[in-house]
């Protein structure tokens, strides 16, 4: 039964960086596998070793671009995604061309190619499920950073694998940041999934952006602080001088090679844009 020990945070070096993107690997599993732009380093982290199932806490391109490589090379591996992302790691087109209005002619630079995952092989999740995987992973549903979020607790080790829900956290002492990117953000759905994620009382959280974090509590504060103060500031000025604090708030605390992990990991312009999309009460999109 894995505990802490088997718990391992793969670096996959994203454009070459570290620290801003980490594959979770908990026994026979692995969660958030990445983009298909890092799966060789994956690949070399895992050192031969072949995950029995692919866990995805949502189908953002960072986070899950890689599951259709991955999948088409461990046939027995099946993908488990909320029923919200399940159509669009079968078929990501609509994904792909939402994050084309982002990232426009860098899609290929920041993602490599983003495969489907067959059908046959993705496990639907809602929420409330207990896995027999890893020695035992419960599931919440947890929406707010994306309407198809989920979390997983592993149970042996009181780890949490939270996503984007419990922020972005640069070691080794940045500030804490909520991700706000277009086109999903609710911040009211947010608050009661870091209500749900405190309610498991996790002794460790495990963060996409990036590394372990033992101050459960803490980091969660932290996020809701950021997500309430950025949601305010979005309505009280303008792009430019939105970027130009947040940049100064992650200042104040990292030094410029963390702070250019930030940028990386959480672009200030996509905070923005999506707590505007927020409060214009644009029409959710499911992506």
């Amino acid at each position: 039964m894995p505990g802490p020990s088997d718990i391992e945070p793969l670096d996959v070096r994203h454009l070459g960086r570290e620290r801003v993107i980490c594959c979770w690997r908990v026994g026979e599993v692995i969660v958030d596998p990445g983009p298909a732009s890092c799966v060789g380093t994956l690949l070399r982290s895992l050192d031969g070793r072949v995950p029995r199932a692919i866990l995805l806490t949502h189908v953002h391109l960072d986070h899950a671009g890689a599951a259709g490589t991955l999948a088409a090379r461990w046939p027995e591996a099946e993908v488990l995604v909320h029923a919200i992302g399940a159509p669009h790691v079968v078929d990501p087109t609509r994904l792909l061309r939402s994050a084309a209005r982002l990232y426009g002619a860098d899609m290929d630079r920041l993602w490599g190619e983003t495969l489907a995952v067959p059908e046959d092989r993705v496990r639907v999740l809602r929420g409330g499920e207990t896995l027999d995987l890893a020695g035992g992973l419960e599931v919440a549903y947890a929406p707010g950073h994306a309407s198809h979020h989920v979390v997983y607790l592993h149970r042996p080790s009181r780890t949490a694998f939270t996503g984007d829900v419990a922020g972005v956290r640069i070691p080794p002492d940045g500030p804490a940041l909520a991700p706000t990117p277009p086109p999903d953000i609710d911040v009211e759905a947010w608050h009661a999934s870091l209500d749900a994620l405190a309610a498991w009382a996790p002794e460790r959280l495990a963060l996409t952006h990036f590394g372990a974090i033992d101050d459960p509590a803490g980091q969660i504060a932290a996020t809701r602080a950021s997500l309430d103060a950025h949601a305010a500031l979005a309505r009280e000025v303008d792009e430019t001088e939105f970027i130009a604090r947040v940049r100064a708030e992650i200042a104040e605390r990292a030094d410029p090679g963390t702070a250019a992990v930030y940028e990386q990991a959480a672009p200030p312009a996509q905070l923005h844009a999506g707590l505007v999309r927020y409060w214009a009460r644009a029409p959710r999109q499911i992506i």
